[in-house]
Order: structure tokens, then sequence, then C-alpha cells
């Protein structure tokens, strides 16, 4: 029987304009590394069998020279620019996975993945074709309309908090970008993460997998204080 071939995409082509730093907030260093470094490796360290690292025009060099060679890893086959918008970055990966049968989108200013919650979504992604992880919010959520007036409060225990990586059958996905990229009007579907386009143009549910509270995206200066006391603090469980 053919093994099923996994391939992550690792996304840090954003400009990270929030994080007011001359600096890509992928390249910012956490606990003396790069925030990327800790993506990256915790694929390496996983069953996938490649690794697709989408960056930012120019950053290619650096990434290979800088990350890659310098921390030997050993999985990433590609790297490739991105493009204006997170969509581009990834149907350019998509483009490049063609021998994939399954792909895990991940962002790379996502530093605290574990190998761990990667083995689940793998797992289970063969079983629903289509996944994601997430964590149920824990504040009351208000809808607001364009006045800052509240027109609702949904019910916090359907309310989920996407994370990635997320996880698709490649030909699925594969089918469902090319779907959104015949459309004209693709900045009005405000789209904001692959499973919203594997929902939107193919129809079909998405299944929710329980992620970890930790794995906090990487946004702003905020982000990077809280980043560096939970890496201490992940270090000093480990000891």
């Amino acid at each position: 029987m053919k093994k099923d071939k996994i391939t992550a995409i690792i996304l840090a082509a954003g400009q990270g304009k929030r994080m007011n730093s001359p600096v890509a907030k992928q390249f910012l260093t956490l606990q003396g590394r790069p925030v990327l470094y800790y993506s990256i490796k915790a694929f390496e360290d996983s069953s996938v069998d490649d690794i697709i690292l989408v960056t930012g025009s120019g950053q290619e060099e650096y990434c290979k020279e800088n990350i890659i060679a310098f921390y030997h890893i050993n999985k990433v086959s590609k790297v490739i620019e991105g493009g204006a918008e997170r969509y581009d970055s990834v149907y350019r990966a998509l483009t490049n996975a063609g021998q994939a049968d399954y792909v895990l989108i991940h962002d790379g200013a996502r530093p605290f993945v574990t190998t761990q919650l990667i083995e689940n979504v793998i797992q289970q992604v063969k079983k629903f074709q289509a996944c994601i992880v997430g964590t149920l919010v824990k504040e009351t959520i208000k809808v607001v309309d364009q006045n800052g007036l509240i027109t609702s409060t949904p019910n916090r225990n359907t309310l989920w908090s996407a994370q990635t990586p997320q996880a698709f059958k490649y030909t699925e996905i594969q089918k469902a970008y090319q779907l959104f990229y015949k459309i004209e009007n693709k900045q009005e579907q405000e789209i904001t993460d692959d499973a919203m386009v594997y929902e939107t143009f193919l129809k079909k549910q998405v299944k929710m997998l329980m992620g970890e509270y930790h794995n906090i995206k990487i946004t702003t200066p905020e982000d990077l204080r809280l980043a560096e006391v939970l890496m201490e603090a992940l270090l000093y469980e480990k000891t």
C-alpha cells in the first residue's frame, strides 16, 4: 500500500505591519532564535514528509542560509516567494505541492505549535479530509454594529478561536483555491483562513479539533513579550 505523502506549508511572507518593527515578525528573535525557527523545527520533528516554506520577496536566501542551513533543517524541500495576500501565498505553495496527498498549512508566526498537535492533525485529516485546530473562547463575545452598539451576544459554547495548522486532502483544497481564483472580487470575500476557502467554495464542512491555548500568533509587540514569558515557562517545565 502506498504511503500517504504529507506536506507542510509554512507561511512566513507577512510584513508584520502591526509589529511596528523594521524586521518582519517571523524573523524577530525569541530566546535568541528567530520566531520562524520554532515553527519549522516542530514540523521537522514530526512525521511530515517535506516542508514548503513561503517567504517574503528577497528573503529566500536569508531563510536558506540563516535558518535552514544554520539549524540543520532537512525537510524543507522548497523555499518560495509569497504573494501580496495570505491566500496568494497559500495558492503558490499548493501549486508547488503537487505530489502531496495531504497538506498542513501553518502560520510561521505561531512558534509554540507542538509536534504532538501536528501528529494529531495528521491522524484526523486522514479521517475527515479537512480539519483545523482551535480553542473555545473564554470571554463573552459581543456582536457590535458600526456605531459601537451591541446587537447580539452569541452563545459562547459554540464559539472557537481558529488556529493553525489547518489540514486538508490536497486535491480538495487545491480545487477550492482554484474555484476561488476564478472569481474577480477576491478582496470582497474577506478570506482570513484556508478553512474559509474550503467551506465557501466546496460547500463542505471542516472538523474542528482542540488546539492549545499557548499556540498563539505573534502579531503585535505585546504578543512578543507574552511569547518570551511563555517560552521561559515552557523551558522551565522541561528542566
